[in-house]
C-alpha cells in the first residue's frame, strides 16, 4: 500500500505545541516547520544566508525560533546603539559567554565578577600595561618569525593561514604568559619556540572544535566516554594540568571579555590575504612602511620596538585593517532578556521583548555589508576608510542620516573587546615585520580568494573554508 509523505505545517503565527503565540507590539514571528528545533539547522549550516532571507521576508527586526529558544534578531544599525549600552538589569551581555563556558570546558565561575574582570582587564589591555604588553609583543614575533627561518635558508612553503595564525597567536603567548627566561639567551628562545609551537597545537585542535562544542553538537566518540569535559576528550595532556581548562577557555574567541588572541590570527591571514591579491594596495603599504623606515632612528635590523606614535601614523595600513574587518569579521552580539521591557527603534517604532528570550545583532550583514552605506559591498577598496586628505574616514550613512556604528569588528557597548587595541597593534607589528622582512608570494596568484568556513558564523573573525598556499624567504 502506498504511503503519501505530507509536510508539517509552517506553525508561523502561533506553535500549537509549546504556546508561543505573537503578542500585540511584538516582532514579527517565524518558527518554522518543525516544533522546537524551528530554523536551528538552517541557522547553523549558514546564519548569514538565513538571517538575509529572513530580513526580506520580515524586515529589519524579527524572531525566529531556534532549538527550542526565542531569538530575536535586530538588524537596523541606527538602533544597535540602544541595545548596546542598556543595563545588564534589563539585557544581559555575560549570561551567554557564560553559558559557552560550562558547555565547552566544563568550566564553573561561581565568584565570576563581570565588573572586577572588566576593571582587571582595562588596566592591563587599555592603560597601564598597553605599551609594555605591545613593545614584549614585537620583541617575541621576532623570536618566533625570524627564529623559525634562518636567512639564507631560501624559500618556505605553507599555507598563509597557518603562517599568519601560529605566528601571532605563538608571540602573543609569550606576551601574555611569560617567556622561558630574562634575560633572553638563544638557549631561552628556542625553548620559548618550541614551547610555544606545542601550545598553538593544543590551541588550533580545539578551535577547529569551537562551533560544534559550542552548540552542543560534537559527538562523543570511541575513548571519550568517562572525560570530565571536551578539553580533556581532545588534549588529555594539557586537561590534567591545573588551571589548564579556564586558561583555555580564556584563549578561545568564545570567552568573556577576550583580548583578541584566537581572532588576531585570522584578520592577519585576511588582511594579508587581500594586500597579496591587490597590488596597488600592497604598493601603497609598503610605500607607507618604507616612509617610516626612512624616518626611523636606526635601520630595521636594530630596531627592538614600534613605538606606538609610529603605529599610530598608519592610515593606510589602518585603512586596509578596517576594510579587511569589515570584509571578514561575523560575532554575533547576544543579549538575554531579563525583563519584560519596550525597545525604541531609531525610526520611532517600538517592539515588546519578554524576558527569557535572546537579542541578537549581527552586524555583519547590516552596517558591514549593507549597499546601503557601502559602495560594491563585496569588494575589498584598501582606501574606503581614508579621506582624500589621507585622514581616517568615518562618515557613512544609512536612510540619509549618519551612522555612529558604521563597522563593528570589535563590538559595542557595555562589551566592546577590551583587547582592541593590543590586537590592532599587534596585527599591525606583524604585517611591518613580514613585509619588511621577508619575500612573500602566493604559489597560485590567480587562484580565487576562499570562501568562508560557514560554520564560525557568530565566533568573531572567519575562517576560510581552505588554507592558501605561499612560499616566503628572509630577505637578504
Amino acid at each position: 500500500m502506498p504511503y503519501t509523505l505530507y509536510p508539517l505545517p509552517c506553525f508561523i503565527k502561533c506553535d500549537k505545541c509549546c504556546g508561543f503565540c505573537r503578542r500585540p507590539g511584538e516582532p514579527p514571528l517565524d518558527l518554522g516547520c518543525i516544533p522546537w528545533l524551528g530554523y536551528a539547522l538552517e541557522f547553523g549550516k549558514d546564519a548569514a544566508s538565513f538571517l538575509t532571507r529572513m530580513k526580506e521576508k520580515h524586515g529589519d527586526i524579527f524572531t525566529v525560533l531556534v532549538g527550542g529558544r526565542y531569538v530575536t534578531v535586530l538588524l537596523d544599525p541606527h538602533s544597535y546603539e540602544t541595545v548596546v549600552w542598556e543595563p545588564r538589569t534589563r539585557l544581559d551581555f555575560h549570561a551567554y559567554a557564560v553559558f559557552l563556558m560550562e558547555r565547552i570546558f566544563d568550566v564553573q565561575l561561581p565568584q565570576y565578577s563581570p565588573s572586577d574582570e572588566k576593571a582587571r582587564m582595562k588596566l592591563t589591555l587599555l592603560h597601564r600595561d598597553l605599551q609594555a604588553l605591545t613593545e614584549a609583543m614585537y620583541t617575541n614575533l621576532l623570536t618566533v618569525l625570524l627564529g623559525d627561518t634562518e636567512a639564507g635558508s631560501g624559500w618556505h612553503e605553507m599555507g598563509l593561514f597557518d603562517f599568519s595564525y601560529s605566528f601571532l597567536l605563538r608571540a602573543g603567548y609569550l606576551t601574555l604568559y611569560g617567556v622561558e627566561a630574562l634575560p633572553r639567551t638563544p638557549q631561552s628562545q628556542a625553548q620559548d619556540r618550541v614551547h610555544s609551537a606545542d601550545v598553538f597545537h593544543t590551541f588550533r585542535q580545539l578551535d577547529l572544535l569551537l562551533p560544534k562544542l559550542a552548540r552542543g553538537s560534537l559527538s562523543v566518540g570511541p575513548g571519550m566516554q568517562g572525560q570530565r569535559s571536551p578539553v580533556e576528550a581532545v588534549v588529555p595532556s594539557q586537561a590534567g594540568r591545573p588551571g589548564a581548562q579556564e586558561q583555555l577557555a580564556g584563549e578561545l574567541p568564545a570567552a568573556p571579555g577576550g583580548d583578541g588572541r584566537g581572532n588576531m590570527g585570522p584578520a592577519a591571514f585576511w588582511l594579508l590575504l587581500f594586500l597579496l591579491k591587490n597590488p596597488e594596495a600592497l604598493a601603497a603599504v609598503r610605500e607607507e612602511l618604507e616612509h617610516i623606515l626612512l624616518q626611523a632612528e636606526q635601520p630595521i635590523s636594530q630596531m627592538t620596538t614600534l613605538p606606538q606614535k609610529v603605529l599610530d601614523s598608519m592610515p593606510v595600513l589602518d585603512s586596509v585593517l578596517s576594510e579587511s574587518l569589515r570584509l571578514t569579521a561575523a560575532p554575533f552580539i547576544t543579549r538575554e532578556v531579563v525583563v519584560d521591557l519596550a525597545l525604541p527603534m531609531a525610526d520611532g517604532r517600538e517592539f515588546n521583548l519578554r524576558r527569557g528570550d535572546r537579542l541578537l545583532l549581527f552586524p555583519f550583514l547590516s552596517p558591514q555589508r549593507d549597499p546601503e552605506i557601502y559602495t560594491d559591498p563585496e569588494v575589498f577598496k584598501y582606501n574606503r576608510f581614508l579621506n582624500a586628505d589621507g585622514t581616517e574616514k568615518k562618515d557613512f550613512y544609512k536612510d540619509g542620516k549618519r551612522l555612529k556604528n558604521y563597522s563593528m569588528p570589535w563590538g559595542a557597548g557595555h562589551n566592546q573587546c577590551l583587547g582592541r587595541a593590543y590586537a590592532s597593534n599587534s596585527i599591525k607589528q606583524f604585517v611591518f615585520l613580514v613585509l619588511a622582512h621577508f619575500d612573500l608570494e602566493l604559489l597560485s596568484p590567480e587562484a580565487e580568494i576562499p570562501e568562508f568556513d560557514l560554520s564560525r558564523y557568530g565566533f568573531g573573525l572567519m575562517q576560510p573554508e581552505r588554507d592558501v598556499p605561499i612560499r616566503y624567504r628572509i630577505r637578504l
